[in-house]
């Protein structure tokens, strides 16, 4: 072959294998990213191996060892992209710019009390994990059989801030190829929507199909939509959200270095996307629109606080003495304040993380910190003081949250049965994690939560917050009793199928009540419909 002849082909070839990997890998061609290095590095090589980079096979000819001979220029070539991708690391490292890593963002601290009053029932915070909504979200999308037969549901439900209220969302996803291609003219039909508070779920069919998925493929992939939109950036997380009016779209985080060439990436961007139609539109970090939820994602913020927490004193005090160095804990929770998610975790001393020394909140759209100087258990030891409560049934506790019960900083969380589902509440003192208990509903452990603190001194009589009661006269139907995490319940039912329920040990007088028995009631509200929870009975009529 012709010298002239193999140059063209080799040129053929290797711009070839370059379009054909970029179409499926989608690097950034952007000099801040080491994937696009990576992959310079990687079209370097397919340029010239067809080249002749080894110019002589190694083996054996004419009984003589035969060592290979390379291509200077080209080892050259290759080397660039390489001195890129060392030389960078370690002048973006933390070991050089300890300070300007743990500056990356400022932490306030704040008052506990007056950032989270108290509620009578919570109805802010996402006490539902990830797996439990996935089980109600796949059991809702199963009684749909024209669309359960074609779509899947998503894995990454996505917490958000629907109309005041935390919900979690996951858009319907092709199955597989197949299944891709037999539906892509109708694209994914709809969503789920799961309320974390109130345990339920719904789908929710969209008036225009989505066409750009995660789960599409070639041009109705979504990363290939948007790496050929906008070639240059750096995605991070992309999370689907809907707007209020139901709306879907994916919210796309762009990344850029706070430290030299790669080092301390964080979002500096951020693109909202319409899977619908494909439009889209991009907007600086500082001007995103407050109806978004998900700019931050949540181990960046936690990862974020770390290097302030580990890096303010310098690289070495993070290696060595280790003094007031801190860090968060293994996961997080939300909490919806205002119009925004926050993330939630505890703050844990680098040498023991057996105790939080404090807590952290990050706004996952703004990137804002505050920080609260709580100590007490640390998050898990709080989960495994909730599971010994109930230790006979098996329960699975949630990761939990924080919210303020009688001026104490409680925990609050769910425990699930062996199917992931949620079967009751537990609240867990955080100075003094053997103070637990737990509930049906929110209000009932909220209830036997604050008798407990009554118990042990830890508030006042006048401390405990009063509860809003209504009274209602009823003729009673039946009365039974039941033993519920070791407390005797008793269980009243009214001749209009209300359910009354109250705890023997606060009021033993209700043994004596009796089928037929007329008696006015004072009760609260529950989170169920049909089941009220009584605080006090007075007999009308014997």
């Amino acid at each position: 072959m012709k010298k002239s002849t193999r140059i063209i082909l080799s040129v053929l070839i290797g711009t070839a294998l370059t379009a054909v990997s970029y179409y499926f890998m989608l690097p950034p061609i952007n000099l801040q990213s080491t994937g696009f290095w990576l992959y310079l590095l990687m079209v370097i090589c397919f340029y010239a191996l067809p080249l002749g980079v080894i110019k002589n096979i190694p083996g054996v000819k004419n009984g003589h060892a035969v060592k290979p001979k390379f291509n200077k220029i080209f080892i050259i070539i290759a080397a660039i992209p390489v001195a890129v991708l060392v030389l960078g690391g370690v002048i973006s490292s933390s070991f050089f710019n300890a300070q300007k890593y743990a500056a990356v963002i400022e932490v306030k601290e704040s008052n506990f009390a007056e950032d989270m009053p108290e509620a009578d029932v919570v109805t802010n915070i996402s006490l539902m994990d990830t797996a439990s909504a996935s089980i109600l979200g796949n059991r809702t999308l199963g009684a749909l059989s024209d669309v359960v037969s074609q779509y899947d549901l998503s894995e990454d439900y996505n917490q958000i801030n629907y109309r005041g209220t935390p919900k979690k969302v996951a858009n319907l996803e092709y199955v597989d190829i197949f299944r891709w291609f037999n539906n892509m003219e109708q694209g994914i039909p709809g969503y789920v929507m799961v309320d974390p508070v109130n345990n339920n779920a719904e789908y929710v069919k969209l008036d225009q199909p989505m066409k750009y998925v995660d789960s599409g493929y070639l041009t109705d992939d979504l990363m290939r939509k948007l790496r050929f939109s906008y070639p240059t950036k750096i995605f991070s997380s992309v999370n689907f959200e809907i707007n209020d009016e139901g709306q879907p779209f994916y919210i796309v985080s762009c990344m850029a270095p706070r430290v030299g060439l790669f080092g301390a990436m964080d979002v500096s961007e951020v693109i909202i996307f319409n899977p619908c139609d494909g439009s889209s539109e991009i907007h600086p970090v500082s001007e995103a629109p407050a109806w978004l939820d998900n700019v931050y994602d949540g181990y960046l913020a936690c990862e974020k606080y770390d290097w302030y927490g580990t890096l303010s004193g310098g690289f070495w005090n993070s290696v060595f003495g280790q003094k007031n160095c801190k860090q968060t804990t293994e996961d997080f929770g939300y909490i919806v304040i205002g119009d925004d998610v926050w993330y939630f975790t505890g703050v844990t001393s680098v040498t023991s993380d057996e105790s939080n020394i404090g807590f952290i909140i990050s706004n996952a759209r703004t990137g804002e910190y505050k920080y609260y100087p709580v100590i007490g258990a640390e998050e898990y030891s709080a989960m495994g003081a909730a599971e010994g409560k109930v230790q006979e049934k098996g329960y699975v506790a949630s990761f939990p949250s924080l919210i303020n019960v009688a001026g104490q900083p409680t925990y609050i969380m769910v425990l699930k049965d062996q199917n992931g589902l949620v079967v009751l509440y537990a609240l867990v003192n955080v100075e003094t994690h053997n103070i637990v208990a737990t509930g049906d509903d929110q209000r009932e452990a909220k209830e036997a939560y604050l008798e407990l603190l009554l118990e042990r001194g830890v508030i006042t009589p006048e401390e405990k917050p009063e509860v809003e009661t209504k009274s209602a006269e009823i003729t009673i139907a039946d009365v039974r009793l039941a033993t519920v995490g070791g407390e005797t319940v008793v269980y009243i039912t009214a001749e209009d199928g209300i359910v009354y329920k109250g705890q023997l040990a606060l009021d033993e007088t209700l043994i004596l009540l009796r089928a037929g028995d007329s008696v006015v009631v004072t009760y609260e509200e529950t989170q169920h419909e049909k089941i009220r929870l009584v605080s006090v009975w007075t007999q009308s009529t014997p």
